[in-house]
């Protein structure tokens, strides 16, 4: 076989982008359909010492707020999530996740509400953040079906997510070429709908979410502005 046609083999072998960890900040207009208040929302990665980072998700309206942070470590092309904590107050009732991510013991530990979590911890577990961030570098890979063991509440589940195809979404920063999304779920089980868009010009950033609720609530959050790697976010001029 001639050497060129290994090389060529080799190239057709590779996944079809690879996606670097990229520091990133972006900024959110947030929206309840049943709450005539807009809102905002930020997300971030940021790199820390020794090898770790920190990914934060914030939204905030008249009515309720969130915050959720989670740090994590690369090992290879592995996310290896370390801590992750959520705090939710307003529309309703208040909720607060504390998880610690034991590598050396392999163990999940923390609370829920109050009451204790405790798992085995293998290889490939998420948590309720960091699964977002695999599931872009899976996209950017060209992957078509994802599925991913996160850590929700009290118990392990499985998220299953397909791509649907390519979508230009307008945004406060301009026209964004993406691709789009969604969470997979069994109808007879879960009514509830997700669906996300990343922009492919940008390291996969997230640019839209919409989401609907069991009880028909509608969440949605869309790009305002922002920068991967030290660049602004910039759309495609019409």
């Amino acid at each position: 076989m001639s050497r060129v046609l290994l090389m060529l083999l080799a190239v057709l072998a590779l996944p079809a982008q690879a996606l670097e960890l990229k520091p990133f900040s972006a900024s959110y207009t947030a929206d309840w359909k049943q709450v005539p208040i807009s809102g905002t929302a930020g997300r971030s990665l940021t790199a820390l010492d020794n090898g770790r980072w920190e990914l934060s998700f914030e939204a905030s309206m008249l009515v309720a707020s969130l915050k959720e942070t989670s740090t994590f470590r690369m090992e290879n092309t592995a996310f290896l999530p370390l801590t992750y904590r959520f705090e939710r107050s307003g529309l309703g009732k208040s909720k607060q996740i504390e998880l610690d991510f034991d590598w050396t013991e392999k163990q999940v530990l923390g609370n829920d509400r109050g009451d204790p979590v405790r798992f085995p911890l293998n290889r490939g577990i998420q948590d309720k953040s960091t699964y977002q961030l695999v599931l872009q570098h899976d996209v950017a890979a060209g992957k078509q079906s994802m599925s991913y063991q996160v850590v929700d509440g009290d118990e392990i589940e499985t998220y299953d997510f397909r791509v649907l195809g390519e979508e230009r979404v307008r945004t406060k920063a301009g026209l964004i070429d993406a691709i789009k999304v969604e969470r997979v779920r069994d109808p007879t089980q879960s009514s509830r709908k997700t669906v996300l868009w990343f922009a492919k010009d940008w390291n996969y950033l997230l640019v839209r979410l919409h989401q609907v609720e069991k009880d028909g609530k509608e969440y949605q959050i869309m790009l305002k502005d922002g920068e991967v790697d030290g660049r602004t976010v910039t759309g495609i001029a019409e």
